[in-house]
């Protein structure tokens, strides 16, 4: 595989990943729910709504 390909193929795995985030985040606005991110390893909880 070249770095061409190489550096395509991590684009399209970063650009997918992006948009499942967005639409996860969409999804808990609809829900009026929660979120669980880890920040310097401790787990936190958000409200969809402030992110």
């Amino acid at each position: 595989m070249s770095e061409l390909e190489s550096r395509e193929l991590r684009d399209n795995i970063v650009d997918g990943l992006n948009r499942s985030f967005q639409k996860l985040v969409q999804e808990k606005k609809r829900e009026d729910s929660e979120l669980a991110i880890a920040d310097k390893g401790q787990v936190i909880t958000v409200k969809a709504t402030e992110i």
